[in-house]
């Protein structure tokens, strides 16, 4: 099979695309065909060596797939050849088959595209559950999002508006906020030209923000802190500004505000029950019409790399997909 290669850390351009051997199918697991697979800003960190976790060379990137099975394992039940599934993969989906466990698949719904679906567990888990679980959004009140048009940023403004919240979107461009308007932001900040905090002070009439989702980091994240009102809380979700923020804890402690991380993938392996049930809650919302994943940017896997690049490069709004 092709497939996209990573046989030393670097950036995109260090990617190969070959013939490989095609995984071989394990006890509990399913082969599919990888009908598109969504691009992350962690694939990038990954190929870098930046990750949480290093895998051994080579080895295939790609978190997340969507296809169709072709062939089960011993030991799997419930899953036939012609299903059409999403697919948790972890490594492994920038490739034109890929072997999964059982577990790790979720149906298509009806409506849903291969490659809306190839982009909607990761980002749209990575909302949900950074907003209901750890930030715990209530409707009305005031939700900031940064990188608002991005991958995660632009499901986060669905997830907030499915939730009842008031929602600022902040990009740096005005192209990228009217993504986010489209996709139900009620407010606007271009952080290009605009001075952050002042403006969430207007737009709040003073009283600041309750919860803040910032997938960027460095002089966003302490503009989005120093928003907060009494008791707010910020979600850190990444750093795609290439700045690791340091937090000052005398305002944490004058306002007696929260400041957490979120890594979605890591609930796959302490709290797996809990994600199952978040999947459930995303596709009510999809089937109901609040959910509208955007597919900005489709790749052949011959392109692979400059996928990664309009990622890295924070060109891109909504979700990047590579199809196979």
């Amino acid at each position: 099979m092709r497939a996209v290669v990573c046989k030393e850390w670097g950036g995109p351009e260090k990617l190969s695309v070959e013939d490989i051997a095609a995984p071989e199918l394990r006890e509990g697991s399913v082969r599919i065909t990888v009908r598109a697979a969504g691009v992350n800003f962690a694939d990038l960190l990954l190929i870098a060596g930046q990750y949480q976790e290093k895998p051994a060379f080579p080895f295939v990137p790609g978190a997340e797939a969507a296809g169709v099975i072709t062939e089960v394992g011993e030991g799997v039940s419930g899953r036939k050849p012609g299903d059409r599934v999403m697919a948790l993969t972890g490594l492994g989906a920038f490739a034109e088959e890929a072997v999964i466990d059982a577990a790790r698949l979720m149906p298509i719904p009806e409506h849903m595209s291969f490659e809306q679906a190839a982009g909607f567990p990761v980002a749209y888990g990575t909302a949900h559950g950074a907003l209901e679980w750890r930030a715990r959004l209530q409707a009305g009140e005031w939700l900031l999002v940064t990188g608002a048009s991005g991958g995660v940023g632009l499901t986060a403004v669905e997830i907030g508006k499915a939730m009842g919240a008031r929602v600022i979107a902040a990009a740096s461009s005005a192209e990228k906020l009217e993504i986010a308007r489209q996709h139900g932001a009620d407010h606007l900040v271009d952080y290009s030209k605009e001075d952050l905090r002042q403006r969430v002070k207007e737009i709040t009439g003073g009283k600041g923000l309750n919860v803040a989702y910032d997938p960027v980091g460095g002089d966003v994240f302490d503009a989005c802190l120093r928003s907060l009102a009494w008791g707010g809380r910020i979600v850190i979700i990444g750093f795609a500004s290439g700045k690791v923020p340091q937090i000052p804890a005398n305002i944490a402690l004058v306002k007696n505000v929260d400041v957490m991380g979120f890594y979605w993938g890591s609930y796959q392996a302490h709290r797996p029950g809990l994600l199952r049930s978040s999947v459930g809650q995303v596709f009510r919302w999809f089937e109901e019409g609040k959910l509208h994943p955007h597919v900005s940017n489709r790749f052949p896997l011959e392109s692979a790399a400059e996928a990664l690049g309009m990622l890295r490069d924070r060109k891109a709004t909504g979700k990047v997909v590579i199809t196979p």
